[in-house]
């Protein structure tokens, strides 16, 4: 009998899940990463037109996504560096096969942004939208612990997500210190309400450029 080939796999077998999973702490720490890298790339692009190093970011990423999806997520150099700072945590479980679906949409869009903006150096809208939709996915998996790919994995496929992050996929009731009263709404509108009149009154004001500490205490 053969043995499995534990390092070519996706997803690891753990005790007490029917399917492989994977550690969504890690992911959220890799996506957080991902996020940084890239968001900086598009700041270099916005205030200094510099391409360079969106150029490498999509390289990187092409190629991780590429381990992720057809070799092994154990095998992946962001998810290990995002185990590597994790490594204290103990690990949530998440279903591999969703994360599986997620991945290749980062797949697909890295690999259409390698092809326009690597290969063909060029950039359009197409371009603009793809890499607003990278950074609204990392976003939302670092920050939220909502990964987005999965949410629609069930359209594609016939069985439902299971495992996933937060227990999002089952029905459960909230708890306790998860409800949501109305005086918590009518916070969040008067913080808005308060922002607003911030700005309407404000603005001018603010728009004045800094000057250096030190130039305002010696003129007084």
């Amino acid at each position: 009998m053969k043995k499995k080939n534990k390092v070519i796999k996706f997803g690891d077998d753990i005790e007490g899940y029917a399917l492989p999973v994977l550690n969504e702490r890690e992911i959220r720490a890799s996506a957080g990463i991902m996020f940084l890298v890239l968001f900086l790339s598009l700041m270099l692009i916005l205030f200094k037109q510099d391409f360079l190093l969106v150029k490498y970011v999509i390289v990187v990423f092409l190629t991780d996504f590429i381990i992720r999806v057809f070799i092994s997520p154990r095998l992946s150099p962001v998810l290990i560096i995002g185990r590597l700072i994790v490594s204290r945590q103990v690990p949530e479980y998440v279903g591999a096969p969703q994360k599986k679906f997620a991945w290749k949409i980062g797949l697909a869009l890295s690999g259409l942004m390698f092809f326009l903006l690597v290969l063909l150096n060029s950039y359009s809208i197409i371009t603009g939208v793809t890499c607003l939709a990278c950074l609204v996915f990392l976003f939302f998996e670092s920050a939220f612990g909502i990964c987005l790919g999965c949410l629609v994995y069930g359209l594609f496929y016939k069985e439902k997500a299971r495992h996933c992050a937060g227990e999002v996929c089952g029905t459960r009731q909230k708890q306790t210190i998860q409800r949501i009263a109305p005086a918590h709404v009518l916070i969040v509108v008067g913080f808005v309400v308060y922002v607003m009149l911030a700005v309407v009154l404000f603005n001018d004001h603010f728009r004045i450029a800094p000057r250096n500490l030190k130039t305002i205490i010696n003129s007084r």
